[in-house]
């Protein structure tokens, strides 16, 4: 018999909390767009998150996460670099580079969690445009993480979403369950058959994040035992949002608006509260 995941379902009150996280992840990655430009450094990047998560009353979710413990505050993976790259004073952005800048914050106990992947300077039309729907399928996903929905409805949006367009979808990684850790139960891979895994209820909390490559989608992991790389050297794109289930929609803790405008353009209610709960 297969082992039953335990999964943490919050109270009103605990995903107000991570929204706070979730916006201090959201203004930290606004900082970090406008900062990867030709020239500056993964290590730079790296600085300004760590200043602007401390300044805002975080910690940096990721710092002396796991083991090998990771040595900094964000993952910024360049070009073939999927996801978990270190940030370094040797890797130095250049014009037509792209970087997938992964970010977490914990604020009074509680996660929050996102990623983006910004081009840097003039970027190839081809590759803006695999950004564009790597982006697209996040939302989507976000969308179907829904009350009465299953997990693997969130998996098939995804998926649905990037086959047409031709990319690879990395497997094994995916997205996580997410509240006082930063990753818990259950996993989330972002291609699968819908109306399978545990049941979307109110309360629970995912970290939803597509990774999808201009070629194979296989990949390796460097002796560092963290930067994950496409093995055939093509690029990737990877984007991430936390999302609270609500009875009234999708709840993206990290973005602004609560994912209001993306959400509604794709004809789904958003469940961010008029008024958050104290």
């Amino acid at each position: 018999m297969a082992r039953r995941e335990h999964v943490q379902i919050k109270t009103a009150a605990e995903l107000a909390k991570m929204r706070v996280a979730g916006l201090l992840v959201a203004q930290t990655l606004d900082r970090l767009r406008e900062a990867a430009v030709p020239g500056t450094t993964t290590a730079e990047l790296d600085a300004i998150a760590e200043k602007t998560i401390r300044a805002g009353g975080g910690i940096p979710s990721f710092k002396g996460y796991s083991h090998p413990p990771y040595p900094a505050s964000i993952c910024s993976s360049v070009n073939d670099e999927v996801v978990h790259a270190i940030p370094a004073k040797r890797r130095v952005l250049r014009d037509g580079d792209i970087i997938s800048i992964d970010c977490g914050a914990i604020v009074d106990g509680w996660h929050g969690d996102a990623a983006i992947t910004v081009p840097v300077g003039n970027v190839a039309p081809e590759i803006l445009d695999m950004i564009r729907v790597c982006e697209e399928a996040l939302w989507r996903g976000l969308a179907a993480a829904r009350v009465g929905g299953r997990l693997t409805d969130i998996s098939h949006a995804v998926e649905q979403h990037v086959r047409p367009h031709g990319y690879g979808i990395v497997d094994h990684y995916g997205g996580h369950g997410i509240g006082t850790e930063m990753h818990q139960p259950p996993h989330i891979l972002n291609h699968g058959r819908p109306g399978r895994g545990i049941k979307l209820v109110p309360g629970l909390a995912l970290a939803i994040e597509p990774m999808i490559t201009m070629g194979s989608p296989e990949t390796d992991l460097l002796s560092d035992e963290w930067t994950v790389v496409t093995k055939d050297g093509s690029w990737a794109a990877h984007t991430e949002h936390t999302v609270a289930i609500t009875p009234e929609g999708p709840w993206v803790l990290t973005a602004h608006d609560g994912g209001a405008a993306r959400l509604t353009a794709l004809g789904v209610p958003c469940g961010q509260p008029a008024v958050a709960p104290t």
